[in-house]
């Protein structure tokens, strides 16, 4: 379906009035639980309209998660669906949050429930439950109300949030200029052409770029309700480019990976013309060079990684095309600082490093408009978190390096890098070199105890399908790989093949889970994980093999 700019005036005006005849104002909370329909991205919007602050929770949140942000964002009102839709299987949000709303200190006031089906009748909870369709038919339309540039637009939750919840507060102003600009300056489009986010509106992202910065730009933005495999196969991505001639778009490397283990060749894509479309970004988490590569040959438009956080709302460091930056960068570079990032490597003593060696990837203060300002009521843990290790700087928790000509490489998370015999090795480096292997498309590497070099590294790697080849004889060519790659000094020697990795829903592996479960110790699964199950078949895969 194509909804217009008009359309969504409509739908927004009326639901905004809808909000206020509820008690709604400026500055109250607006808790947001839906799939990826279009009724999700008008509550944000209504929201916005109001000056009322959403937290949009991203639907594959368990009831307890979901509870735990009620409690800490206290909302006026909470929106939510009857269903979404997920590979083979359709999902009940109301039930989901009227769980939630069992096990919540905080009661919002009414519940909002947009009924997606015209067939079925929803059970309401009288003087509580309001229904979507009825209560918008009737609405008042309501205008905008003005805030200051530093008012706070949402509460973004970052993922795998666990104890206190980590609430990252986005300032309106700064962050409408900031998005507006990286559309054209980032993404290189034009007003009027079609821009598809391949993620979801739970997570940053799909904040930032399936709803605002396309509509500030003037753009199409595409709103889908899919997988890159399962809906219904490994062509879905290619449909959706071609149906809707889309000129840009961004997904994470995750996604492009599942297409190429469950069709190496895109065959299922061929049929699709991509006339319109001339680049493909990627970010979430390192994009390895094979899938990068692969990616360049199959989409046959420029494959570029770019590098930015929850916190940030948008790209540290990318190819801004828009100015005229290159579109074949080096592989396994995430770009040049963007405009406004003063972006640093330094030791743990707090001195630059040298280009090529390995450190913490910090900012220099101030950082640019539109980043966080502040974690919803926590502003002590703002404080220490992200600028107490390195004071006057704002400490990513990303190690990497640049090399001589200001390109960054973010290979993992600080507490991703593994230490043997004293030397720090990053898991996304030991990653890229197993990935270079023909018959691996997937790879996780954690550190396993060692008891004389303190840890060793093991890789965890899923083959690409129709792969007859022994297994030991495809551990031996790993571990050479390795050894060219990166030297003796990784001490690789241990390859596990499984037959999938654990992912979370926005496709990071949950690499400390993984450590934990590799080490034999007690290991939580936190509920933003796509199949909870892979776990056990990991853990039945090692007891054979280690």
């Amino acid at each position: 379906m194509a909804v217009t700019y008009q359309e969504v005036h409509t739908q927004v005006s009326k639901l905004a009035g809808v909000l206020v005849k509820h008690g709604v104002k400026k500055g109250d909370r607006v808790v947001i639980y839906m799939p990826m329909i279009p009724q999700a991205m008008y509550t944000m919007l209504a929201c916005a309209r109001l000056g009322a602050i959403h937290s949009l929770i991203f639907g594959g949140f368990a009831p307890k998660e979901l509870s735990v942000r009620i409690d800490h964002a206290k909302p006026k009102i909470v929106v939510t669906a009857s269903f979404g839709i997920e590979p083979g299987r359709r999902v009940e949000y109301k039930p989901l949050v009227e769980k939630a709303l069992e096990l919540s200190q905080h009661s919002p006031e009414k519940l909002l429930v947009y009924n997606r089906s015209n067939t079925e009748t929803l059970p309401l909870v009288p003087g509580r439950d309001l229904d979507w369709n009825e209560e918008t038919a009737n609405a008042k339309p309501h205008d905008c109300v003005p805030v200051s540039s530093e008012h706070p637009l949402y509460i973004l939750y970052t993922s795998g949030t666990t104890g206190s919840p980590k609430g990252v507060v986005r300032p309106t102003g700064g962050y409408a200029v900031m998005l507006n600009w990286t559309m054209s300056y980032v993404y290189g489009l034009q007003p009027g052409e079609v821009w598809w986010a391949a993620s979801d509106l739970g997570w940053v992202v799909g904040h930032s770029y399936i709803c605002y910065a396309p509509l500030l730009h003037g753009n199409t933005t595409v709103l889908y309700e899919g997988k890159p495999v399962g809906t219904p196969d490994a062509g879905a991505y290619f449909r959706v480019l071609s149906e809707h001639g889309v000129s840009a778009m961004f997904t994470a490397p995750t996604a492009l990976r599942a297409i190429r283990q469950q069709d190496p060749e895109a065959d299922l894509g061929k049929k699709y013309s991509l006339t319109r479309f001339r680049t493909l970004f990627v970010a979430g988490e390192r994009c390895d060079v094979e899938t990068l590569e692969w990616s360049k040959k199959i989409f046959k438009v420029p494959v570029l990684d770019h590098w930015w956080q929850t916190e940030t709302g948008s790209a540290i460091t990318a190819s801004c095309i828009g100015l005229g930056n290159s579109t074949a960068p080096p592989a396994g570079q995430a770009g040049k600082p963007v405009p406004g990032y003063n972006v640093m490597i330094l030791d743990n003593n707090m001195q630059q490093t040298k280009p090529k060696t390995l450190g913490n990837i910090v900012v220099k203060l101030p950082l640019p408009p539109g980043a966080f300002s502040s974690l919803w009521e926590n502003e002590e843990a703002f404080k220490n978190i992200y600028f107490q290790k390195f004071p006057g700087y704002y400490d990513t928790m990303d190690a990497g390096y640049m090399d001589e000509e200001g390109y960054l490489y973010v290979l993992s998370r600080v507490d991703d890098v593994i230490n043997v015999a004293g030397h720090r090795l990053s898991a996304g480096a030991l990653e890229e070199s197993v990935l270079f292997h023909y018959a691996v498309v997937d790879c996780a590497v954690v550190g396993l105890e060692d008891p004389l070099k303190g840890h060793v590294p093991l890789a965890l790697c899923v083959l690409r399908n129709g792969i007859n080849v022994e297994e030991e004889k495809l551990v031996e060519e790993i571990v050479q790989l390795v050894r060219q790659h990166i030297g003796p000094v990784a001490a690789f020697r241990k390859a596990v093949f499984v037959k999938q990795l654990p992912k979370t829903r926005s496709g990071k592996i949950p690499r400390s889970t993984l450590s934990a479960l590799v080490n034999g110790k007690p290991y939580q699964i936190t509920s933003t994980i796509e199949d909870p199950n892979v776990f056990l078949h990991i853990e039945e895969t090692l007891k054979r093999h280690l």
